[in-house]
This record gives structure tokens, C-alpha cells and sequence, in this order.
């Protein structure tokens, strides 16, 4: 589809800064009035991840599956954003927890990853079991990945899934980790990996014929982590593998739902291949919006409800009347 048009401007000129929208977004805005629900959801291969149930008022024939960001959790306020202006509109919400995400460590040696998409198909089965006529799915950042990956390497999704709404996604995740890497974005990749390894600390207790303490500080960036965790514990020969077997990008043109991204242009995760222009000028399910502003899941508006929530609830309520999306004002 041709690529939408953005009008989002930020309600104060300091939020057209990526940097400040990103760590506000992530650091200071509160979001109250979700009531979640915990659910444990056990796994096919005896691991398990947890789940957050929120409702609308009434009875609901429509449910949003949220996937959340790298070393995030279903409780972080763009969770609970997208999940409270769902709610208020008549649309129930499952949140997810990815495996090792909810507090507590998971069983197995292997944790989540950014192309984990048979988590995501094993979380839609139990949704489907709960007689939703429309399913939606709503990822962020590496949750973004996710969503877009599952849509488009399955050439037939259940009838009951309707759309997919990708906000600050890394489609090229080797893009996105030299994005990372590079020096104006050291405290962000950072943090990712302070968290990334506390948690393979915790591995290592459980694991101690598989890890050492001396292995996990020996990793000094996020590449390295993939290179000595996330790729061998998962099958692939190393992070370079991983990072082409699992991005998003490669599966885009055969995406058969209609599918939303937006990505700012202002994002400092994303690299320039991570702005699909010409894959979604060819595929007619797929439409991209590049913001101007928004940092990465940073798109603050007026009074606490956010840009790209607002955005993906007319998607969904546009797909339900069988409408070609367009923007409204």
C-alpha cells in the first residue's frame, strides 16, 4: 500500500527530542485503571510464561494479544496504555509475559528470543480458546518483531486474527543491534545488557555445567550476548545467524492480514533498513507510518494517551467495519 501520511506532533516541543520522548515514555509516565489478571500458561516443552488478563466493562467479542519490548514485561506503561484504551472501548487484552519476564526465573536453559514466533502461536491457540470472533496482535520493539514474523512466515492464520500492529519495530535486527552499538545510544544498549546478564546470572545458578561466572563477564555488548547466549542456547551457529533467521524484514512481503507499522523517524534504535518503504508499497495488507517524532515507543500525547494507541485502535475499528485504512484527523 502506498505509505500513510503522519500528522502526530508531540503536545510540547521538548517531546520532539527522541531521546527525552523515549526515556519519559519508559522512565516516568504512570498509567492506572488496568486491572490485570494473572494466568500461567504452561508450555509444550515443560517451560511456561504468564499472562495478564484485562477486561472491558462488557462482554467482549474481540481480543488484542500484546507483545512487549526486549527485557520488558506486560506491566510496563506502554503494555498498560494500549491495554487501557482497548478496554474502554469493548476489547478484552491478553498481555504477555515472555519466558523469564514476570519475576520469575523460567525452567529451561533457552529463554525468549526476538524470533521465538511458536511462543506466540502457542499464546494465540490458548486465546482461540476462549471463542473471540476478532484477534488481534500488538507488538512493541522486539514484540513488533514478533508479531510481524509470525504473521508472515504462516501462509494461512486463523480466520479469527484480523489484523497486526507493530509500534518501534526492529525489522533488521543486525541493523538494529549496530544501531545499539554505536556510541549515542551507549546507555540504552547498556542497560539492555546489565539486565540481560543479571538474568544470566540467575541461569547460572540453575545451570552451572552450562554457564560460569567468568563466561558471563566476559560479555562486554549486546552482540556478544547473542553471540555466546541467545544463539547457542536457541540452535543457531552465532549471533549473526540469529539475527537473519529471526528479523522480520524477510517475511514482510508475504504478510496476508492487514498489517500496521510505525516506526519514528527519530528513533535511534532502528537503523534505515529498518523503514520497509518499498516492501510495503507491494503488498497491499501492509501499511507503514514514519512519524517524525516519537523516539522508540515514545509517542506522547494529549492527556496520557499516546499517539500510536490511538492509532491502532481506529486500525482495529476500521478492519471490523471491512474498511481500507485511512487516516482520520
Amino acid at each position: 500500500m502506498p505509505l500513510l501520511s503522519s500528522q502526530y506532533l508531540p503536545p510540547k516541543i521538548l517531546f520532539r527530542n527522541g531521546d527525552i520522548s523515549t526515556l519519559y515514555s519508559a522512565l516516568l509516565r504512570k498509567v492506572t485503571g488496568v486491572n490485570q489478571i494473572r494466568e500461567r500458561l504452561e508450555l509444550p516443552d515443560g517451560d511456561f510464561m504468564d499472562l495478564e488478563w484485562s477486561y472491558s466493562p462488557k462482554k467482549a467479542d474481540s481480543c488484542v494479544i500484546i507483545l512487549h519490548g526486549l527485557e520488558g514485561n506486560a506491566k510496563r506503561p506502554y503494555v498498560l496504555g494500549a491495554a487501557k484504551i482497548f478496554n474502554e472501548n469493548g476489547i478484552d487484552c491478553c498481555a504477555v509475559h515472555y519466558r523469564s519476564c514476570s519475576g520469575e526465573p523460567n525452567r529451561l536453559f533457552s529463554s525468549y528470543h526476538s524470533g521465538r514466533t511458536e511462543d506466540v502461536k502457542t499464546v494465540l491457540e490458548s486465546v482461540l480458546e476462549r471463542d473471540y470472533r476478532n484477534i488481534y496482535i500488538n507488538g512493541f520493539s522486539l514484540g513488533g518483531n514478533l508479531a510481524l514474523k509470525f504473521a508472515g512466515e504462516n501462509e494461512v492464520l486463523p480466520k479469527e486474527v484480523k489484523a497486526v500492529i507493530a509500534v518501534s519495530t526492529p525489522v533488521d535486527l543486525e541493523g538494529c543491534m549496530r544501531s545499539l552499538q554505536t556510541p549515542r545510544n551507549i546507555l540504552y544498549s547498556t542497560d539492555f545488557l546489565l539486565t540481560l546478564k543479571g538474568k544470566l546470572k540467575e541461569k547460572e545458578k540453575m545451570f552451572p555445567d552450562q554457564l560460569s561466572q567468568d563466561d558471563i563477564r566476559k560479555i562486554k555488548s549486546l552482540k556478544e550476548y547473542d553471540d555466546f547466549y541467545t544463539s547457542k542456547a536457541n540452535g543457531f551457529k552465532n549471533a549473526l545467524d540469529y539475527y537473519a533467521k529471526s528479523n522480520s524484514l524477510q517475511f514482510l512481503p508475504y504478510i496476508q492480514v492487514p498489517t500496521l507499522i510505525i516506526n519514528a523517524k527519530n528513533d535511534s534504535f532502528l537503523s534505515g533498513s529498518c523503514y520497509p518503504t518499498e516492501i510495503a508499497n507491494k503488498n497491499e495488507h501492509l501499511f507503514l507510518e514514519i512519524p517524525n517524532y516519537g523516539g522508540h515507543v515514545g509517542f506522547v500525547d494529549k492527556n496520557n494517551v499516546y499517539y500510536t494507541e490511538k492509532r491502532s485502535l481506529e486500525f482495529i475499528q476500521n478492519t471490523l467495519k471491512n474498511q481500507s485504512f485511512i487516516r482520520t484527523a
